[in-house]
């Protein structure tokens, strides 16, 4: 069959839909990603055949000369997602007015320069199935327009399925001719310009394929949802030869992700603190710190190793800790190799799984603006004195590797196409 991936220009969320997109491949499919144009090097550096739709844009740089967005962003999940951390947020006017919120300054500017040319395409190619990520609402636009089966691909928490369920209970509570939904709106005007009428399955897919474990995960109800084993991908990578032997200490990894420098303006940790809390203690710490934060610190400490890059799938098996942002590809690479995580998320759903994981016991959670070096250590302490929370990331490990591999969910996938598949 006929695969089409699609996903706004977003790194993390790319890296994040290799794993199936090769896994469908090697089983004989054929695969293509359409993606904005300057996003086609990212997707053939892993391999994949890209198709350039649409015109470029940035939503993420915009909002980074923007103060008021910047700050907004580190502030966590916002209306109406943030429901899904905070239910008593559960109300009719919340989210009505954060779905407004949500279409208006979200989806229909990341989506809008590729929804006709991704269309374009898709009638010419005609996808058996369209995977894609819940922020690229173009997705679901060219499986109605081509009678494709479609899925969600989940990057982290299901912050996306928990708030529609809210919505959806919430609108049919609402008197006749009270009950606006402008998420439905908007997809069900492209619905309708090529052939079709809104369903809600354009909000939340045919069937979502979920890459976490249910004990990091939230749930909608009334969902069609496949569960997957997450699967690293860290991108174009080689193994340094001292990763290769056993370390003579502990080792510490230090790692805030991509986001905090790609996305933001910086790291929400001081840095130099943080290297220092650690200097004295009698291990190894391989910070992977980019250039522009290397640059601002003033020295660095004996027992500790920077570095802008370290594919974390390498670094992550040598590691008695790792202390990361909680980003959902940081957290999910340790996960599969039981090792106690320190989280100190900053945006979007990481706060969420970093309770999650805290609330598993496999890690230790600090908001960003109580992460000082001194209780940076005191936390690493812990993790590297109490047997617990080695256990405990041993059964996060296991509970994880029991899921399908990506491999193994290709049969599914195929039989879930048959069935939605309207042509």
């Amino acid at each position: 069959m006929r695969v089409l991936f699609t996903v706004i220009p977003e790194k993390t969320i790319f890296l994040s839909m290799v794993p199936l997109a090769w896994a469908l491949r090697t089983a004989g499919h054929e695969v293509r990603f359409a993606v904005q144009p300057s996003f086609v090097p990212t997707v053939t550096q892993a391999g994949l055949t890209a198709v350039p739709v649409g015109r470029d844009s940035d939503v993420f740089r915009v909002a980074r000369m923007n103060p008021e967005e910047l700050a907004a962003a580190r502030a966590g999940l916002h209306a109406p997602w943030d429901v899904a951390e905070d239910p008593s947020k559960a109300t009719w006017e919340h989210l009505l007015n954060g779905y407004y919120d949500a279409v208006e300054k979200g989806h229909k500017p990341e989506n809008f320069p590729m929804v006709a040319k991704l269309v374009e395409f898709a009638r010419h190619w005609q996808p058996d199935l369209v995977i894609w990520d819940p922020l690229t609402c173009a997705g679901p636009i060219a499986a109605k327009a081509t009678g494709a089966a479609h899925a969600r691909l989940l990057f982290g928490v299901d912050v996306f399925g928990v708030a529609r369920a809210h919505f959806l209970r919430l609108r049919a509570q609402q008197p006749e001719g009270h009950r606006t939904d402008h998420l439905a709106d908007w997809l069900g005007g492209y619905a309708r310009k090529y052939g079709g009428e809104f369903t809600e399955d354009m909000v939340t897919g045919h069937f979502t394929i979920d890459q976490f474990p249910r004990c990091l995960q939230l749930e909608a109800d009334g969902l069609d949802c496949l569960r997957m084993q997450f699967v690293a991908h860290n991108g174009p990578s080689s193994v340094p030869k001292w990763l290769w032997a056993k370390p003579a200490k502990p080792r510490v990894a230090l790692t805030m992700g991509l986001t905090a420098t790609d996305l933001f303006d910086g790291y929400t940790i001081p840095t130099q603190d943080v290297l220092d809390s650690l200097a004295d203690l009698d291990i190894e710490v391989v910070a992977t710190i980019a250039d522009a934060e290397k640059a601002k610190l003033g020295s660095v400490p004996g027992n500790a190793r920077l570095l802008p890059f370290v594919p974390l799938h390498a670094l992550a098996p040598t590691c008695a800790v790792v202390i990361h942002h909680a980003g959902p590809g940081t957290l999910g690479t340790v996960a599969r190799h039981a090792v106690p995580q320190l989280s100190i998320p900053f945006s979007f759903d990481e706060p969420l799984l970093a309770r999650k994981l805290t609330e598993h016991g496999a890690g230790l959670e600090l908001p960003h603006g109580k992460a000082t070096g001194q209780a940076i250590r005191e936390q690493v302490l812990r993790l590297l004195d109490e047997p617990e929370f080695g256990a405990r990331a041993g059964d996060l490990r296991d509970e994880l590797l029991a899921l399908p591999s990506p491999n193994a969910l290709v049969p599914r996938l195929e039989a879930l196409t048959l069935r939605h598949r309207s042509r």
